[in-house]
C-alpha cells in the first residue's frame, strides 16, 4: 500500500482537480484498491512497484499527460505512513491536536533517513519544528496560514519539494493505509 501526497493541489482554486479523475488516473497506470481522502489531492492505493520513488514519477507522469496538471507527488509506504502517525515528537502536547502538521519532504534533508533533530525555530515562535527523515512536525498555535513555515519554506531551506498535511489527515491516511 502506498499513500501518494500531491503537492499544492485543489489549493486556491489552483490545480483544480476532480478527485474521481485522480483515482482514474492512478488505476490507468495499474493501482488497485485506489481510494482518495479530501479534496487536496491524497491517495492511497496498491501498486505493483516496489519503490515509492517509482510510484511518485508513474504518478506524476501520468496526472501530467491525461489530466494536464504538474503535480508534485510525494509517495511513502503504509509502514513509513504508520511511524509517522506514531511519532508525534512534542511531549508537551502528546495528542498532536489542531495545531499539529506534518510537512513531508521529497528527501531527506539531513543525510540519512534514521536522522532526527530539532529544528531551530526559534525565530518563528511560538511555532515549532521538528525534522524526522523526510518528515517536519510542526506545532502552529496560530494555525498553518499564518505561519512562516509553509512549503516553501522548508522547499527553500532543504532543496527538496515539500507539502503539508494536518494531523488528522495524516492519522487518516496512516489507518486508510493500513487496511
Amino acid at each position: 500500500m502506498y499513500v501518494s501526497l500531491l503537492r499544492a493541489v485543489n489549493v486556491g482554486g489552483r490545480n483544480a482537480l476532480a478527485m474521481p479523475a485522480v483515482r482514474e488516473v492512478y488505476e490507468s497506470i495499474g493501482h488497485r484498491d485506489v481510494v482518495t481522502y479530501l479534496q487536496s489531492g491524497n491517495v492511497v492505493s496498491t501498486a505493483t512497484a516496489r519503490r515509492g520513488a517509482a510510484v511518485a514519477a508513474a504518478a506524476g507522469e501520468a496526472l501530467r499527460e491525461r489530466l494536464g496538471v504538474d503535480a508534485t507527488v510525494i509517495v511513502r509506504t503504509a509502514a513509513e505512513m504508520a511511524d509517522v502517525a506514531a511519532g508525534w515528537p512534542f511531549p508537551n502536547d502528546p495528542t498532536g491536536g489542531r495545531d499539529a502538521h506534518v510537512t513531508f519532504l521529497g528527501a531527506a534533508p539531513l543525510g540519512s533517513e534514521a536522522e532526527s533533530a530539532p529544528f531551530d525555530a526559534g525565530p518563528y515562535a511560538p511555532d515549532q519544528a521538528f525534522v524526522r527523515g523526510r518528515e517536519v512536525y510542526l506545532r502552529l498555535p496560530n494555525g498553518y496560514g499564518r505561519t512562516k513555515l509553509d512549503n516553501r519554506f522548508f522547499e527553500r531551506r532543504f532543496g527538496v519539494a515539500a507539502t503539508t498535511r494536518n494531523w488528522r489527515t495524516v492519522t487518516e491516511l496512516a489507518a486508510l493505509a493500513a487496511r
